[in-house]
């Protein structure tokens, strides 16, 4: 299941992480992202040993603004408290694994 990610959590869950973390920038009256969402869901179960979240722009708007988030579903891989790759929009499983298999540790 894929974590929620908020102002409260993001630097203990995201910044301060030992390995990689994929944050999905989502919300909740987005249709792409409502269609990316299962595939998300999918990815954390199937990758239990990443961290794969979610983050509400709405709720966390001073983190999306803080990592240049205009376009929203926006995926970022965090790595060392720092973004190492970063997707726009609507994405298909195989890319986003992709994006994972690229920073395993």
């Amino acid at each position: 299941m894929a974590l929620e990610f908020t102002t409260d959590n993001f630097q203990t869950e995201v910044l301060d992480a030992a390995g990689p973390v994929l944050v999905d920038f989502w919300a909740e009256w987005c249709g792409p992202c409502r269609r990316i969402g299962p595939i998300i869901e999918e990815l954390a179960t199937e990758n239990p040993d990443m961290k794969i979240g979610k983050l509400d722009v709405d709720a966390g708007q001073e983190i999306a603004m803080r990592y240049g988030v205009s376009n929203i579903p926006s995926i970022l891989i965090f790595k060392g408290g720092e973004v190492v790759e970063t997707t726009m929009g609507v994405q298909s499983k195989s890319a986003l694994q992709g994006m994972l298999n690229r920073h395993k540790v």
